[in-house]
């Protein structure tokens, strides 16, 4: 089962990565688009459009950072075998789920993953264990 738990990490941290390069293109795209008002501007009527494009695009990084950076901590947490990780994971996990349809995918894997039995004994532990051949 610690396969499946290091694949839920990962794939929580590729998610939460994908949203923020989503929400950084955003802010560049309405960067640029302000920019281009900018310089294309004939009256002051135009610049009244480059603060607010500028705001919009803000917002919508702020909002993908903090909705992408839980995704990022859980899944480096699930890969050190955390017990909070575990439980921000099941929440996230839920909260996934409509995110149709990589989302789901995620959040219905995630909830078996960490809500199979024997997976909460896995967090009480220090860690999985790695056994090694003694050298000679």
């Amino acid at each position: 089962m610690t396969s499946h738990i290091k694949v839920v990490g990962i794939l929580h941290i590729v998610m939460g990565g994908f949203g923020l390069l989503a929400g950084l293109g955003l802010l560049i795209l309405f960067g640029g688009i302000a920019g281009i008002v900018g310089v294309s501007s004939h009256s002051s009527d135009d610049w009244i459009a480059v603060p607010i494009l500028g705001i919009i695009g803000t917002i919508i990084f702020v909002v993908a950072a903090l909705l992408s950076l839980p995704s990022i901590v859980a899944g480096v947490g699930l890969l050190q075998f955390k017990p909070w990780a575990r439980m921000l994971t099941i929440v996230l996990s839920v909260l996934h789920i409509v995110n149709v349809p990589f989302g789901t995918a995620l959040g219905v894997y995630g909830l078996w993953a960490l809500l199979a039995p024997g997976t909460e004994a896995l967090f009480r532990s220090p860690g999985p264990q790695i056994l090694t051949a003694p050298r000679s």
